[in-house]
C-alpha cells in the first residue's frame, strides 16, 4: 500500500482581491481589521469558526484582563478600550470597571483605581454578535468557515493567499497580511521564520453552567476548569466582585493558580499538530464530564450551558522578528513604539511594544498581532491576552493603511497616526 498521494495540479482562481487581509478572527483580528478599515482599506477578515472573538468568545476566557499597570495607571487606550467598553455595553458579567469609566460614583478616585484593576467579565455571545456587527459597519468583510490553507510568494512579497471553505479552494489577491492566527499559520505557510514555545501547553476547558443551589439561588456561573500553568507568584491580582447577583466567577474559582490548575501536569501539547489537538481536547472534555457529573451528584439542577468551543491554546507557534521582546524590558524607551501593555499577572511593569516584534526579515508585506508577534518566551503570557492582542492588532491595521513594506515603513507617520487614534505610545506619558 502507498504511503503518500499525489495531489493533481489545479488551477485555483482569484474569486476577490484587498488591500489587506487579516486572517483569524479573534481580538487581535477584530482590532487588525476595524483599524486598516477605518483607515481606509478594503479589508477581508477570514476566520475558520462561525463566529468572532477566538478564545475570548468561542473559548469562554470572558476575563478582559487589565489596561491599567496596577498602580492607578491607565496605559492601553484606543481600540483595546473600546472593545472593553463594547464587551459590556449591556452589563457586565462581573467585575463591571466603575472607578475606571466614570460613571458609576463612589469609585473615581486614584485609591480606588489601585485596589480594582480596569477590568470586566463580559458575555461571550453579546460581545461576539455587537463585534461583528460594529466591523459590518465599517465596511469589512468577513468570510466565515474560511481557512488559509496555501500562500503565493513572488519576490518575498506575498501576492495572494489560498483559502478553503464549502465554496472550494480560492485565491483572495493581497496588498498585504496580517497574521492573527494565533499559531502563526500565515507565517509558517509564506517561509517566515518562527519559533514554537518550549514548554507546551496544559489541558483546560472551561464552560458555564446553571445551578439553581449556586449561592443560594438559581444563576448561571463561568467554571474556570483548569487553568493550564499559572505560576503562583504570578496569579492575577483580581479583586472580589461585589456584585454577588451578578458575577460569574464563583468562590471555587477565584482565578488563583493553587485553587485552580492544570487539570493533568503529565500532559503537554504544542497546538500546532492536528491529532495532537484532538487528542487533548478529547481528554479535557472527559475531564470536563466527570467534573460536571460529579457536582450532579449533590446538586440534580448543576447542568452546562455552554462549553468551550476551541482547545484553550495559550502558546503555539509565533514570529521571530526583527526584534523580540522580553519581560525583562519593562519601562524601557522604545523608540518605534505601537502602543502599551501591561502585566495582567502582577502590578508594576509596564511595557512598550515595539513596532520590529511584528514583522520579519523573509516577507516584505506580513505581519504578526496577538499571540503571533516576536517575544520570548516570558514575554509571551504577557502579550497573548486580550488587551496586548487589540493593541498589536490596531499598530498592525493601522501600519498596513499606510504601506506594505513593513520594514521600511515610516515609523514616525505610523506614531502619528496611532496617536491620533487615542493610543498613548511611551511610559513618560503616564499619569504621575
Amino acid at each position: 500500500m502507498e504511503k503518500y498521494v499525489i495531489e493533481p495540479e489545479r488551477r485555483i482562481n482569484i474569486t476577490r482581491t484587498c488591500d489587506v487581509l487579516v486572517a483569524g478572527g479573534g481580538i487581535a483580528g477584530i482590532a487588525a481589521a476595524l483599524a486598516a478599515a477605518r483607515n481606509g482599506k478594503k479589508v477581508v477578515l477570514i476566520e475558520r469558526e462561525y463566529m468572532l472573538g477566538g478564545m475570548a468568545t468561542l473559548g469562554l476566557v470572558t476575563i478582559y484582563l487589565p489596561l491599567c499597570d496596577g498602580e492607578g495607571n491607565q496605559v492601553i487606550f484606543g481600540i483595546a478600550e473600546e472593545l472593553l467598553k463594547l464587551s459590556i455595553a449591556h452589563g457586565a458579567e462581573a467585575n463591571y470597571p466603575a472607578a475606571w469609566l466614570g460613571d458609576c460614583l463612589p469609585g473615581s478616585t486614584r485609591e480606588e483605581r489601585i485596589k480594582n484593576r480596569y477590568l470586566t467579565q463580559f458575555n461571550p455571545h453579546l460581545f461576539a454578535l455587537r463585534v461583528e456587527a460594529l466591523l459590518r459597519e465599517t465596511g469589512v468583510t468577513i468570510l466565515y468557515g474560511t481557512l488559509a490553507c496555501g500562500v503565493s510568494v513572488s519576490g518575498g512579497i506575498i501576492t495572494s493567499v489560498i483559502v478553503e471553505n464549502k465554496s472550494g479552494r480560492a485565491a483572495i489577491a493581497v496588498d498585504s497580511v496580517i497574521d492573527c492566527t494565533g499559531d502563526a499559520d500565515i507565517c509558517t505557510l509564506s517561509g517566515a521564520k518562527t519559533a514554537l514555545y518550549a514548554a507546551g501547553n496544559g489541558l483546560a476547558s472551561w464552560y458555564y453552567y446553571y445551578s439553581s443551589a449556586d449561592r443560594g439561588s438559581g444563576k448561571v456561573s463561568l467554571k474556570m476548569f483548569g487553568l493550564a500553568d499559572i505560576a503562583q507568584e504570578h496569579a492575577p491580582q483580581i479583586p472580589p466582585d461585589n456584585n454577588k447577583e451578578s458575577s460569574g466567577i464563583t468562590p471555587e474559582d477565584p482565578y488563583n493558580a493553587a485553587k485552580v490548575a492544570s487539570l493533568d501536569k503529565n500532559i503537554r501539547f504544542s497546538g500546532v499538530d492536528g491529532e495532537e489537538l484532538s487528542s487533548a481536547v478529547i481528554t479535557a472534555h472527559k475531564k470536563m464530564l466527570a467534573d460536571i457529573l460529579g457536582h450532579r451528584k449533590n446538586d440534580e439542577t448543576y447542568l452546562p450551558v455552554t462549553t468551550s468551543a476551541l482547545p484553550l491554546v495559550r502558546m503555539s507557534r509565533r514570529l521571530v522578528g526583527a526584534y523580540t521582546m522580553d519581560d525583562t524590558e519593562s519601562r524601557i524607551y522604545m523608540p518605534d513604539s505601537i502602543g502599551m501593555t501591561g502585566d495582567w499577572r502582577r502590578r508594576g511593569p509596564v511595557y512598550e511594544l515595539p513596532f520590529r516584534a511584528l514583522y520579519g526579515h523573509e516577507v516584505k508585506n506580513l505581519l504578526a498581532a496577538g499571540r503571533d508577534i516576536s517575544v520570548t518566551d516570558a514575554m509571551w503570557d504577557i502579550t497573548r491576552v486580550i488587551p496586548p492582542c487589540a493593541v498589536t492588532g490596531e499598530a498592525a491595521g493601522t501600519a498596513a493603511a499606510l504601506g506594505s513594506d513593513f520594514a521600511r515603513l515610516d515609523i514616525s507617520a505610523l506614531q502619528k497616526r496611532l496617536t491620533a487614534q487615542n493610543v498613548k505610545l511611551h511610559c513618560a506619558l503616564l499619569n504621575p
